[in-house]
C-alpha cells in the first residue's frame, strides 16, 4: 500500500518509495507497477500527476482528481510558486551554503535557466580509502530546487563537483563502485521531503512532509556514515 501524506477533494500525495517508477517512459525502460496505476488502484478513483520523481528518487509525489485543479496547480509550478525541498547524500565536503545559477541544456537541446539553494546539514569522514586520499568524505544536505529542469539536482551537483552518491549518469563512477565493492550499495540517496504551495481551490497554505521510511537504502547509507536522520523518519 502506498502512503498517503495529503487527501482532499482536489488533491492527493503520496509518498514514493524508491525504485517506483511513476509512470510508463521510453527513458526508464519497462516496469511490474507504476506509481499512478498503483495509486488509482488503491483508491478506486482516477488521477492525474502534477509532477515527476526520478525512478530512484523517493518522497512526495502530487496527483490531481480532476483536470481543473491540475491545470491551476501545474501552473504553480511553471511559475516557481511552489517550493520543493530535497534531502541529498554528496560526495565530499560542500560549502555551508550555496545557490548554484548553472544553465542546463535539455533533450531537445535547449539551454534553459537552473537555479538550485542548498545548505549543508552534516558531514561525515569514515575510513574508506578513495584514490590518493586515506579517507572518504560525504555531506548531507537540503537542497531547493528553484526551477524544475530534467535531472537538475543531479546536474548541479556534479556541476559544483559533489556529485550524489550512487548516481550513475551524473555522478562519480569510481566512487560509486567503491559502495558497490564495500557494502555492497548501488542506491542514490535522494528524496523529496517536502512540498509548500497555496492550494489551487481553496488557497490555503498546504505544507506535506514525507518521511524516509520509504527509502531504506538512505537510511541505509545514513547509519554507515553517522548520520543523525531521526528528524526526517
Amino acid at each position: 500500500m502506498l502512503e498517503i501524506l495529503y487527501q482532499d477533494d482536489y488533491l492527493i500525495a503520496i509518498n514514493k518509495p524508491s525504485g517506483l517508477l511513476v509512470h510508463k517512459s521510453k527513458y526508464a525502460g519497462p516496469a511490474d507497477e507504476y506509481a499512478v496505476e498503483k495509486l488509482t488502484n488503491q483508491i478506486g478513483k482516477n488521477v492525474h500527476l502534477v509532477h515527476r520523481l526520478d525512478r530512484k528518487t523517493s518522497g512526495v509525489l502530487l496527483f490531481a482528481f480532476d483536470k481543473e485543479t491540475l491545470k491551476l496547480i501545474s501552473d504553480q509550478f511553471m511559475n516557481r510558486e511552489v517550493e520543493k525541498k530535497y534531502l541529498a547524500i554528496l560526495r565530499g565536503w560542500t560549502k555551508e551554503e550555496e545557490t548554484i545559477d548553472y544553465d542546463l541544456t535539455n533533450e531537445n537541446e535547449i539551454v534553459q535557466n537552473a537555479i538550485t539553494y542548498y545548505r549543508r546539514l552534516q558531514t561525515s569522514e569514515i575510513d574508506l580509502p578513495f584514490l590518493k586520499h586515506p579517507t572518504s568524505r560525504y555531506s548531507f544536505v537540503e537542497a531547493i530546487p528553484e526551477t524544475g529542469r530534467f535531472h537538475q539536482l543531479r546536474k548541479h551537483f556534479k556541476h559544483i563537483l559533489h556529485p550524489i552518491l550512487g548516481c550513475r549518469k551524473h555522478g562519480c563512477n569510481k566512487q560509486n563502485k567503491l559502495w558497490v565493492n564495500t557494502f555492497n550499495i548501488t542506491a542514490m540517496p535522494l528524496h523529496s521531503h517536502q512540498l509548500n504551495f497555496k492550494h489551487p481551490i481553496t488557497n490555503q497554505t498546504i505544507s506535506i512532509n514525507a518521511s524516509l521510511n520509504v527509502n531504506p537504502n538512505f537510511l541505509e547509507i545514513g547509519k554507515i556514515l553517522n548520520f543523525n536522520l531521526e528528524e526526517f523518519i
